[in-house]
């Protein structure tokens, strides 16, 4: 097993094989046994770096595979028929779990299974811009119990352009996914995109799951997934689910879901800045990015 090394600037974080994890929640045994874990043909991995819509296409993935989630009949959270690979809180028996399973992470992709990087099953890979992404964690820092909260949104910057946050730098999650995506049988999407046409983006990933869905469960889950109503269900809003890594009296799991809200926070010399290391490190990735809503 390789050596972990403290993370200075946040003390509930350790460094392991290129990447950084919260203390509390993983171990660095269990990192590496995920590189052995079996995968199905029919499982559906969602890949995303943190704030850049997970919970929203979890719910998405969820309402597509589930006619009981669509029509609300069940009460099973989200984030169970979903649930994160790296952090089994609950301890599902992932071996035992019918088919087809889905599956949420924020791992780079150097670290999940090796079976997934040989394109058995499906991985859909989620992005946002990442001065939306940054103002996003800063918000969101406070609900979360297992990271140390940043002083500063300037402090946060500086922490993540050096990649001292879990899982690493939003530079090298993109481009390692983006750069290696022909090992996987992969969809990337664009957050931007599922908030200006939600339903086209639904669509999008039925299509490449091979989901067929009639045009009155296709409108089920585009109803229930809008970010307005997907805030208010507390099969999704984790409102009601029981964990203990969430502050609940400091803050909401969803915030505003929108584009360009960097723009309040960020001052035009940090913009500035960002852009300069952005240009120089995306600039051989041919991916384009919404930085903020298109004007009416």
């Amino acid at each position: 097993m390789a050596a972990t090394t403290p993370v200075l600037s946040d003390p509930n974080l350790y460094r392991h094989r290129g990447a950084c994890f919260p203390t509390a929640l993983i171990t660095p045994e269990y990192i590496d046994s995920l590189e052995d874990f079996k995968i199905r043909v029919s499982d559906v991995f969602l890949a995303t770096y943190p704030k850049s819509g997970t919970v929203w296409t979890q719910q998405i993935l969820s309402l597509i595979y589930s006619e009981e989630h669509r029509n609300e009949s069940s009460n099973l959270f989200t984030s169970d028929r979903v649930p994160w690979i790296e952090f089994n809180i609950k301890n599902i028996d992932f071996e035992s779990s019918p088919s087809p399973r889905l599956f949420a992470t924020h791992l780079p992709y150097s670290l999940v299974p090796k079976d997934l990087r040989n394109k058995i099953g499906k991985v859909i890979y989620v992005i946002r811009n990442p001065k939306d992404v940054m103002n996003s964690l800063y918000h969101f820092e406070p609900v979360l119990k297992h990271i140390q909260k940043s002083p500063s949104f300037e402090y946060l910057m500086e922490k993540m352009l050096k990649g001292d946050v879990f899982p690493n730098s939003w530079f090298d999650h993109v481009r390692g996914w983006y750069a290696n995506r022909n090992d996987f049988n992969i969809l990337f999407l664009k957050y931007e995109d599922m908030v200006m046409d939600l339903r086209s983006t639904v669509v999008q990933i039925c299509k490449f799951l091979g989901k067929e869905l009639d045009d009155k469960s296709l409108d089920a889950v585009v109803k229930r997934a809008t970010f307005k109503n997907m805030k208010t269900d507390p099969l999704a809003n984790k409102e009601n689910d029981s964990n203990n890594y969430i502050n609940k009296d400091k803050g909401s799991f969803m915030r505003k879901g929108t584009i360009g809200d960097w723009k309040n926070i960020m001052t035009v010399a940090q913009s500035e800045k960002f852009d300069n290391i952005f240009e120089e490190k995306m600039k051989d990735v041919p991916l384009s990015f919404t930085w903020e809503l298109p004007e009416k």
